[in-house]
C-alpha cells in the first residue's frame, strides 16, 4: 500500500470512530507494562522492622534470679560413740558397711576416728606417727532418730553413746566449738611436734657444714623445727642454727 493510500485509510477510520485517534496510537505506542510486584515484595521484606521482644513472650520478660546459698543442714549433728578399747577402726568399718547395706546414707553421714599426726625427731630423723586423740571413742555425724540410733547402737564393738541423759533417751550432740577443736587436731592445723631433746642436751651434727661437730642446745624453736646450738669452733663456743633433722643426741 502506498503512503497516500495509508493516509486515506487512517482518515476514514478516525472519522468513523470519534474520540479515538489511531494516528496517536500508531505514532506514540504505549510503553510496555512493567511488573513491579516482585520489587515491592523484596522492599517489604528488607524494610520491615523486626518484631519487638514483647511479641515472643506473654506479658513481661521472665526474670532469672541468682542461685541462693544452701542453708546449713540443721539435722546434722556430731555424737560420740564409746567402743571397746582398740576397736575404734573396726567399729568405723563395721558401721560404714551397715550404713551402706541398710541404705542409711541420708541419716548417717560421716564416721571418724579422731586422729592427729605426731611428729618425732629421733636420731636425726623426722618421723610422723598417726595417734588416736581419744582412744575408745568414735565420732558419728548423723540425723538422730529411732532408726539411725538403732543402726549405730547395734553395730559390733559399740558399747553405747556418750552423753545420754537417761535410759532410753537420745544422747546430747557435741557443741560446734568442740567439733572444730577435734577436727583441727585431726590434721587441719600443723601436726603436733614431739621433740626428743631439750635445752642443755649435748648433740652431734649429722649433716651440713658442721658435720661431726658436737655442742650444747641453747634454744629450741618448735614452730621453725630448728635449734640453736653452741658448738666449739677453734676453741670458742659459736652459736649455730641447725634443723631438727641435722642433729642427734650424744
Amino acid at each position: 500500500m502506498s503512503e497516500q493510500e495509508q493516509e486515506q485509510f487512517i482518515e476514514g477510520v478516525d472519522s468513523a470512530l470519534p474520540g479515538h485517534t489511531l494516528t496517536a496510537a500508531v505514532e506514540e505506542p504505549a510503553p510496555a507494562e512493567v511488573d513491579e510486584e516482585p520489587q515491592a515484595t523484596i522492599e517489604a521484606e528488607v524494610e520491615a522492622p523486626a518484631a519487638p521482644a514483647e511479641d515472643f513472650f506473654e506479658g513481661e520478660s521472665p526474670v532469672v534470679e541468682p542461685p541462693r546459698p544452701k542453708a546449713k543442714d540443721s539435722r546434722k549433728k556430731w555424737y560420740v560413740v564409746h567402743t571397746y578399747s582398740g576397736y575404734e577402726n573396726k567399729v568405723k568399718a563395721n558401721l560404714e558397711r551397715r550404713i551402706h547395706s541398710m541404705n542409711m546414707q541420708d541419716k548417717i553421714f560421716r564416721v571418724l576416728v579422731p586422729m592427729e599426726d605426731e611428729v618425732e625427731f629421733k636420731d636425726g630423723k623426722r618421723k610422723i606417727t598417726p595417734k588416736k586423740v581419744f582412744p575408745g571413742y568414735v565420732l558419728v555425724e548423723m540425723d538422730m532418730d529411732d532408726s539411725s540410733w538403732y543402726v549405730v547402737r547395734n553395730t559390733s564393738g559399740v558399747t553405747g553413746f556418750v552423753g545420754s541423759p537417761g535410759s532410753g533417751e537420745k544422747p546430747i550432740p557435741l557443741q560446734e566449738k568442740e567439733v572444730k577443736t577435734i577436727l583441727k587436731q585431726m590434721g587441719i592445723e600443723t601436726p603436733k611436734l614431739k621433740i626428743d631433746f631439750k635445752k642443755g642436751d649435748r648433740v652431734k651434727v649429722t649433716s651440713g657444714p658442721f658435720f661431726d661437730f658436737t655442742g650444747l642446745i641453747d634454744e629450741i624453736a618448735p614452730e621453725k623445727e630448728k635449734v640453736r646450738a653452741l658448738i666449739s669452733i677453734f676453741g670458742r663456743e659459736t652459736p649455730v642454727e641447725l634443723e631438727f633433722y641435722q642433729i642427734e643426741k650424744v
